[in-house]
């Protein structure tokens, strides 16, 4: 990413703005209009099609499209679902999850939304099982039934109280039957051209990596609010810096992810502007790849107590609290938990275990770990992160980390950069030992935070495979007594803090800056980000 504006490519960039605000885009309706809204994010899209992404950016996007069976509500300030699609959605047995759906939907393209789409959209999930998508989140399904064509009947493996909130993931998204292959993923410029959406907008318009136009689905009938704009222009910039400008400028309506600290400081001081900030469920984090970490599994000099001491060491030196202060102004708050703060069961596990005792870091104890596991120092590691998809401040960030771990003299670190498009595949492929993630929450339970990380089948695929931590994993799922499942989530942290497959860094807030009168850009207890609200001068 680059740290510095180019004047060509601001040029470059103005000209695609004009082109993109000003030319009627192919397809089915069009996103220009008076209130039209122009949004600006960092945040790449790795795929449409719900199957083969599981990532923010993409997220977003299809959140827009493809329609839910139940979600929360914009706005809400509870986190209980709510049917979108029909007129229940209810447990009708411990093991079966039971929706109705509504008469009459029907996807933009004119074939019909059934009960045997919702069924072809689960049983195709699990089927295609992408390593990047988010099929890991259907676990406790067993299989779909459709009685009859309004009725979807989920069979669950073991009772799972957390099945409602994965029905709001976009593991659970309903795509059109007629269009998406069962057995692959579908091609982003195929999915344009069919326009099988179900949700509050089609695409009318996808310009890969710079822009994508959303038209309101004139055949949305679910139960969201009506869309109050003609439209959406979304822009995506390769550089922060250049979104910051956008803003300031008066081109952008709103901008959102990701601005750097710097720019959300200075972007609060612009009499025009206005901030919106949410719940702050983000978490930025360092993987430990299990296998090829120094002394990991499969390295020439495997030794597990030796490639433990080396994870423990680095969590005894890491600095959050100067993290926070001095690369992101406070924007993101130390986390010293496996779960943020404000989460049920969320216990700062990592500051009595690391470091000073108190969340400090603390040389002389990685020194220690490290002498006595017979570890030579200095260590090297590879230590890789990402500098589009998780902000500017990313290699800001990751410089301090490097200058924390060989400032102790234990560490000798080879730091390295990967653009997102490239990273998300290289990192689940082996490629990196140690290396920068974060976690943007699919729904709001600890679960959320646990089985994509330490279940059977995880997003960060870093062969962390503890067998008694996965099936408590399972188990706090199926526990209905709230205080047996707390006792359990209790377990399962005190297990993985002691093992560190990961080390929690930071943790986040929303934060939405929109120019003065634009409304209904609410942040609430879902994290998704819906447009169909949003509206201006008014």
């Amino acid at each position: 990413m680059k740290l510095k504006l180019v004047s060509l490519a601001l040029a470059t960039l103005t000209v695609l703005a004009a082109c993109a605000t000003t030319a009627t885009p192919s397809g089915a309706g069009s996103a220009a209009g008076a209130n039209a809204i122009q949004i600006g994010t960092t945040d790449k899209v790795s795929a449409l099609d719900p199957a083969g992404s599981w990532d923010n950016g993409s997220a977003n996007v299809e959140n827009q499209v493809y329609p839910y069976l139940v979600g929360i509500l914009p706005g809400a300030k509870t986190n209980e679902p709510q049917p979108l699609l029909g007129d229940s959605a209810k447990f009708t047995s411990p093991t079966e999850y039971t929706v109705t759906l509504k008469d009459g939907l029907t996807f933009a393209n004119g074939h019909k939304l059934t009960a045997s789409d919702v069924k072809f959209s689960f049983d195709r999930q699990l089927k295609i099982a992408d390593p990047h998508g988010p099929s890991s989140m259907l676990a406790s399904l067993k299989e779909v039934k459709t009685p009859n064509e309004n009725t979807v009947v989920f069979v669950l493996k073991e009772p799972d109280q957390t099945f409602p909130q994965v029905l709001t993931t976009v593991a659970s998204l309903i795509v059109d039957e007629e269009v998406f292959p069962a057995d692959k993923i579908l091609p982003d410029t195929e999915i344009v051209k069919a326009k099988p959406f179900g949700g509050q907008y089609t695409i009318a318009d996808y310009q890969p990596g710079s822009l994508i136009n959303f038209a309101p689905n004139a055949a949305y009938t679910g139960n969201l609010e009506p869309v109050k704009n003609d439209g959406v222009v979304m822009r995506v910039y390769a550089d922060a810096s250049n979104l910051r400008l956008d803003l300031e400028n008066g081109t952008l309506d709103v901008g959102y992810r990701q601005l750097a600290a710097t720019d959300i400081e200075a972007l609060s001081k612009n009499e025009n502007l206005k901030l919106e900030k949410g719940a702050g469920g983000e978490m930025r984090y360092i993987t430990f790849n299990m296998d090829t970490m120094p002394f990991g599994a499969k390295t020439a000099q495997a030794d597990p107590a030796k490639a433990k001491a080396v994870r423990a060491a680095i969590a005894d030196l890491v600095d959050r609290e100067a993290l926070s202060r001095d690369v992101y102004k406070g924007t993101y708050t130390p986390l010293l938990s496996y779960l943020p703060k404000g989460f049920d069961g969320s216990k700062d596990t990592l500051a009595k275990a690391y470091g000073n005792g108190s969340g400090a870091p603390d040389a002389a104890r990685a020194a220690k770990r490290l002498a006595d596991a017979g570890v030579a120092t200095p260590v090297t590691i590879a230590l890789q992160y990402n500098p589009d998809h998780y902000g500017k401040n990313s290699g800001d960030e990751y410089a301090a980390i490097k200058t924390q771990l060989e400032k102790s003299g234990l560490f000798t670190v080879n730091l390295a950069s990967t653009e997102w498009v490239q990273y998300s595949k290289e990192r689940i492929a082996d490629a990196y030992p140690v290396y920068q993630l974060g976690w943007f929450p699919d729904y709001v339970d600890p679960d959320n935070y646990l089985a994509p990380f330490f279940g059977t089948d995880t997003f960060v695929q870093n062969h962390y495979a503890n067998k008694a931590v996965q099936e408590k994993v399972a188990a706090q799922r199926t526990e209905a007594d709230r205080a047996k499942r707390a006792a359990i989530i209790d377990e399962i942290q005190a297990q993985v803090t002691a093992d560190l497959p990961t080390l929690p860094l930071l943790q986040g807030q929303q934060v939405v800056v929109m120019k003065k009168d634009v409304s209904g850009f609410e942040l609430g207890a879902s994290y998704k980000l819906y447009y169909a609200p949003v509206a201006k001068g008014k």
